[in-house]
């Protein structure tokens, strides 16, 4: 066995007690909160002790804590996420018509935040110290220090309110209309990726600076390799290395940023799931974006683990 596949099943072993850890977590948090399941369930009515004594009863809320988390763990096993208190409708069903659109923006801001640095990066490296590279320096520096959310209402002022160029908000299916969906997805996207691709320009960079300074890079220029091929072919496969180890990391300010940015394009996502259940006090449906979320946030790591892994030249050694 290879050590490139003796690490890939150490990563998704560890999976398992990761994800248990992240549920067990957000069990005890949603427990030991102030709000009441019973009381969130007759929202607006006026229960009897009774009443609220029966649902707790019926619903398990008096069981044990342990026993509660067993039957807790036992419903997601069968994609049981709840019920809502507020539209009465299993939150599984709320979930899966929300989390569509955060996919959608989410993997359009890592598109853009890659094909950004990946442009800005290497250029910068390869024109280091001059114009181009102080110019781009100067942007992602820009970038990295600017919120999204401020970015957001900028391009909602200048591109969507003085000009028209694109909606203030909504959304459209892709599937009734692809041009009307670029243009509802565009500045939700270009704002949530800006601040990633500026942090992500600044180390492909750095690794292709210091991948160009290195023996190999100079032995097949003098060989009379063109230097495009060399940095395409070589030098920013082995650059990419540090730069998939930030993205992994910074898949989860893109889950998280959504939130934001959903809120403020008023994109019926997981975000705005999330906003209107905590206004409305529907724990349930709470527990339910946070698990789904923190879910794909550990599977998209893996998946940049699996990419770190293939593009290491030491691991590809082993």
């Amino acid at each position: 066995m290879t050590a490139v596949v003796r690490i890939l099943l150490r990563r998704i072993a560890l999976l398992v007690p990761l994800l248990l850890g992240i549920v067990l977590f957000v069990f005890l948090v949603m427990r030991f909160s102030d709000t009441d399941p019973a009381s969130a369930f007759f929202q607006g009515a006026n229960p009897t002790p009774g009443q609220l004594h029966e649902f707790r009863e019926r619903n398990g809320l008096l069981d044990p804590l342990p026993l509660r988390y067993v039957h807790f763990v036992g419903g997601l096993l069968h994609g049981d996420l709840g019920t809502s208190a507020l539209t009465r409708a299993p939150v599984a069903d709320q979930v899966t018509t929300a989390l569509p659109l955060t996919l959608q923006l989410t993997f359009l801001g890592l598109a853009l935040a890659v094909v950004l640095a990946l442009a800005g990066g290497v250029t910068a490296a390869v024109y280091r110290d001059r114009l181009p590279d102080q110019a781009i320096r100067v942007v992602s520096l820009v970038g990295v220090a600017a919120p999204g959310f401020w970015l957001a209402l900028l391009m909602i002022q200048y591109l969507a309110v003085d000009r028209g160029w694109f909606p203030t908000g909504g959304y459209v299916n892709p599937a009734d209309s692809l041009t009307g969906w670029l243009r509802t997805m565009a500045l939700p996207a270009f704002a949530l990726s800006l601040p990633v691709a500026a942090q992500l320009t600044r180390i492909v960079r750095t690794s292709v600076v210091e991948e160009l300074d290195k023996d190999y890079v100079r032995t097949a220029i003098g060989n009379g390799l063109p230097p495009r091929v060399v940095v395409g072919r070589n030098v920013l496969r082995n650059a990419l290395v540090n730069p998939l180890t930030v993205l992994g990391l910074r898949v989860g300010y893109l889950l998280g940023g959504a939130v934001v940015i959903e809120t403020i394009f008023s994109l019926p996502g997981m975000g705005k799931l999330m906003i209107d259940a905590v206004q409305n006090g529907d724990p349930a449906v709470v527990q339910g974006v946070v698990l789904t979320t923190a879910t794909g946030f550990v599977v998209v790591n893996l998946v940049i683990d699996i990419l770190y892994l293939l593009v290491n030249p030491r691991l590809r050694a082993a």
